[in-house]
């Protein structure tokens, strides 16, 4: 690590802002948090309240007038806003962490990468399921090839939500980016993708089920991967009973996963990243792995959403974009991504004619 903390700011002060971004930079003495940006009142004095040292101002434009004084800038914005805040953070000079999804349109987000590499900036974006520890734990049977030859991925995520509690989320259309795959939906499809590969989506149910939905909340995608692994996607936020969060079938065993990853509700609760028991699952929500017919309860990793942070460090200490180093989300990911949600909404649109 250069001497040099990474002057960061994080522009969005909701639940990305706080829960998300804030405690994992300010924990990590690689980064300094120097700008908080919202313009809701409560929020400010949030801000200021937990991270004393850093400077709480309204709107991305005030970010932008201390572009000088910053290095790296982070988005947990709303969708819509995404493309045009990274732009004008990357034209300023700044490397730039977008919240997922990266943008509302592939197109969008291929333009920022491009813009990315013409200015020599580092751009990504954060896709920190993929430090879930259930997520941990199904990328180590998979690299062990515990499974055999995976022929069937089924990802879930589901939750009982009746009501929208943002009012942003409940006027967003899916043109907005809007609706729970733009939100759930761009992580269980990064994994899909990060774990077997380019695919296809061949066929897609997305509904709205919330009378006050204006996007949708109630997903099916399936997916065929270049590997011959065929995935089930399920994203729900009408669930009394939630399916597993991970099923996968392969010819030397099969593996399920129940429960939600611990760090989210455990930020939302007071804790840190720092302290001894952050990331560790209780036992009773292990998973299971079947092989021979004999079941063994596989221990989940622990999960890690400080290592998004730490190799993003890394990188820019390292030199940016000069570096060797990989970015810890390659936003060329996330673009694939977008083109799947594209696909599926596409075939659902078919559907209905």
């Amino acid at each position: 690590m250069t001497t040099q903390p990474i002057r960061t700011a994080v522009e969005g002060f909701g639940l990305s802002g706080s829960v998300f971004h804030a405690p994992f930079i300010a924990s990590n003495p690689a980064y300094e948090l120097a700008v908080i940006a919202t313009s809701d009142a409560a929020r400010q004095a949030k801000a200021r309240d937990r991270y004393p040292q850093a400077t709480v101002v309204q709107t991305p434009q005030d970010i932008l007038a201390l572009a000088d004084r910053l290095d790296l800038i982070v988005l947990g914005t709303p969708p819509a806003t995404h493309f045009p805040l990274a732009k004008a953070a990357l034209e300023a000079g700044l490397d730039v962490v977008v919240d997922k999804p990266f943008t509302v349109r592939s197109a969008e987000g291929e333009e920022l990468i491009h813009l990315a590499a013409k200015l020599g900036r580092v751009l990504t974006v954060y896709q920190n399921r993929r430090w879930d520890g259930d997520s941990l734990t199904v990328k180590k049977l998979l690299d062990a090839g515990t499974l055999g030859t995976v022929t069937r991925f089924e990802v879930g995520m589901e939750r009982w939500a009746p009501e929208i509690a943002k009012a942003w989320k409940a006027g967003a259309t899916a043109a907005d980016g809007g609706g729970v795959l733009f939100d759930l939906g761009t992580h269980v499809l990064d994994l899909t993708l990060r774990f077997f590969g380019p695919a296809t989506v061949t066929y897609a149910e997305i509904a709205a089920r919330r009378p006050q939905e204006s996007a949708d909340d109630d997903v099916f995608l399936a997916l065929q991967h270049e590997s011959g692994v065929v995935s089930h996607v399920t994203i729900n936020l009408n669930s009394h009973l939630h399916g597993p969060r991970f099923r996968i079938l392969g010819t030397e065993g099969g593996f399920v996963k129940f429960g939600t990853d611990p760090q989210e509700p455990f930020m939302l609760g007071g804790g840190l990243p720092t302290d001894a028991d952050y990331g560790v699952e209780p036992s009773e929500n292990h998973g299971t792995l079947e092989r021979n017919g004999q079941r063994a309860t596989i221990p989940t990793e622990r999960g890690a959403y400080p290592e998004f942070y730490r190799i993003l460090a890394e990188k820019l200490d390292d030199g940016g974009t000069a570096s060797g180093l990989p970015s810890p989300v390659d936003p060329a990911d996330s673009v694939e991504v977008l083109k799947l949600i594209e696909q599926a909404r596409a075939l659902a649109a078919l559907s209905h004619e």
